[in-house]
């Protein structure tokens, strides 16, 4: 279904604008795209969990503070520190979901409000500038003279990811602990570990994607990132991962993460204006989360 979706998105964008299949326009929805591919692709961990992680845009909008202050001192290493600082923040908030036996909702929840603050804080509430873009300008450049290096870098984190689940135990432990995690236990999958190993990738996805958008807008903000949250969590019941854990993949949010930038591209060019954007999302939202609810997990409703 994210397949036909995305193809049925492009041939109606293509029929409604005819410059829209242009080398130029690919690749300026590939470069928007890149950002959101990798916050998709590192929070589908912590869904097929069973769990959620709603930091992701607030810790992304911090990383990308981070990283404009650090870059004049730490030039090509602070990209890496930025990157592990970002782990070791969804490291954190894995662990006190594991030790504290608290709802991943609430966690990651109060983990927003947390980032956002310390953002703020740590910019004085305002835009951090770049002077020197040279350690990140990697980014902005084409491979093959036609694809964007953040566009092949995040497919690529998609791959490894990818490919990490499916050569090691990770991925029957990732889907145990989403199907049941009781039945997980039992059978000695390492329950807590892998929800942690699962923020873990979640932050550092998080800290990647702050480097893209970086590199992008040659500056750092306390709320860069924020309006991201929502096309994340669509991308990821878009792409058919059950919000309940335990049935999806990485490529399917790929595939989501697509749809879902064609469809913020697609708008102005069907003459909707964006402020219906975020009207849209919830609905997206709400729609496939009932198409790929697991309702045997759920006889209940709450």
């Amino acid at each position: 279904m994210p397949l036909i979706a995305l193809v049925a998105l492009v041939l109606a964008l293509a029929i409604a604008d005819s410059d829209f299949l242009t080398t130029r326009s690919l690749t300026a929805a590939l470069r928007t795209a890149a950002p959101l591919i990798v916050l998709a692709a590192g929070a589908t961990l912590v869904v097929l969990c069973g769990g959620i992680d709603l930091s992701i845009a607030a810790l992304a909008s911090l990383s990308t503070v981070l990283l404009a202050l650090w870059l004049p001192d730490l030039g090509g290493l602070a990209t890496p520190v930025v990157i592990l600082a970002a782990t070791a923040i969804g490291a954190v908030q894995g662990v006190a979901h594991v030790l504290l036996r608290i709802p991943s909702f609430i966690v990651t929840l109060g983990g927003m409000s947390i980032l956002s603050a310390v953002a703020l804080v740590v910019s004085g509430a305002g835009t951090v500038r770049v002077v020197d873009d040279t350690p990140v300008k990697w980014l902005e450049l084409y491979v093959g003279g036609y694809v964007p290096m953040s566009a092949a870098v995040a497919i690529i984190v998609v791959a490894v990811i990818a490919v990490v689940l499916k050569v090691t135990p990770l991925q029957s432990w990732v889907s145990a602990t989403g199907y049941s995690e009781s039945a997980a236990r039992l059978a000695g999958t390492p329950v807590d570990l892998v929800k942690i190993a699962a923020f873990c990738v979640s932050g550092a996805c998080a800290g990647l994607a702050a480097v893209m958008l970086v590199s992008r807008q040659y500056s750092g903000g306390p709320t860069m990132a924020d309006n991201l949250l929502l096309p994340a969590v669509a991308a990821i019941v878009v792409g058919g991962t059950a919000i309940t854990g335990g049935h999806g993949s990485v490529w399917r949010s790929l595939a989501g993460a697509l749809v879902v930038t064609l469809l913020r591209v697609g708008l102005p060019i069907v003459g909707v204006p964006s402020a219906y954007e975020q009207i849209l999302y919830g609905v997206i939202i709400v729609v496939c989360v009932a198409l790929t609810l697991d309702w045997s997990k759920v006889s209940i409703i709450k």
